[in-house]
């Protein structure tokens, strides 16, 4: 018998089949990691078949982090019929759970049967270009945290981690959408403005405590990567303001209704892309 507890590959799979039997979906297309800022899309992109407290399923946490809902979601995409899994439940690294805590979501997805994973967050802003509110897409990564969700001799290229395909079809919902490199610090401080100025004197452009550990996860896995940023505040020293957790929530309630449209019709073009 294997012990769950040790083979975090067995339980995404047990998550997995615990989400089918609840929701009645054999298998998920593509699933959705909705960060601080972007909960709204959900309930624009179709039908919610089913949905639950994530801690009913297997391997599952509570958020650690207001703005995070906490659930979980099965979506039917309108015009599509494919199905959208929504984990609304991120565990950071900095809750000190282990790298396969934070990436056991991704795991569930893959297991679930998607193909394409979407990753957002809220972060920081090293482009003094960029307000709060802006919604930015992730063309590569740094990931800073010292950690890996890989084990042993497992070489996953990582060259194109974040699927230009994938981003296209965002950009051709909204044309201005830029495109950063994200660098994940582990947290839960924010960034010094000397670290900012590393991080941006080694090509990041964007900083923040997410995303990076579930992208080398999702790739592991054979998905497709599309992540999205919402810049909620300019980093440490770009902006002369302190910085606070109320100031992301604001910026992702008052960026909420566009980054929701943007997000839920970017999933329908790519349910229908992958289709």
């Amino acid at each position: 018998m294997t012990d769950t507890a040790s083979d975090p590959y067995q339980l995404a799979r047990d998550a997995a089949a615990a989400i089918a039997e609840a929701s009645g979906a054999p298998t998920h297309d593509l699933a959705l990691v909705l960060g601080s800022g972007w909960a709204g899309a959900a309930d624009l992109m179709g039908e919610t078949i089913w949905q639950a407290d994530a801690t009913s399923i297997p391997g599952f946490r509570p958020p650690a982090v207001a703005g995070h809902v906490g659930t979980l979601r099965s979506i039917r995409v309108e015009g599509t019929g494919a199905r959208a899994l929504v984990l609304g439940a991120r565990t950071h690294f900095y809750e000190g759970a282990g790298v396969d805590a934070v990436v056991h979501g991704v795991r569930t997805a893959a297991a679930a049967g998607a193909r394409t994973m979407v990753l957002t967050n809220g972060c920081g802003g090293i482009d003094p270009s960029w307000a709060p509110g802006t919604p930015v897409l992730i063309r590569d990564q740094i990931n800073f945290t010292g950690a890996t969700p890989l084990v042993g001799a497992n070489f996953v290229d990582l060259t194109d981690l974040y699927t230009p395909a994938l981003r296209q079809i965002a950009r051709d919902v909204d044309p201005s959408l830029d495109e950063g490199v994200y660098m994940q610090f582990s947290g839960p401080s924010y960034e010094t403005p000397a670290e900012v100025q590393m991080a941006k004197a080694v090509g990041a452009d964007l900083v923040g405590m997410s995303t990076a550990l579930e992208a080398i996860a999702a790739r592991e896995a054979g998905l497709d990567v599309l992540g999205i940023s919402l810049v909620t505040n300019l980093a440490a020293g770009i902006s002369e303001q302190a910085l606070s957790h109320e100031e992301v929530l604001e910026a992702g309630r008052d960026a909420g209704p566009r980054i929701s449209r943007l997000l839920a019709e970017t999933v329908r073009r790519l349910t229908d892309a992958t289709a």
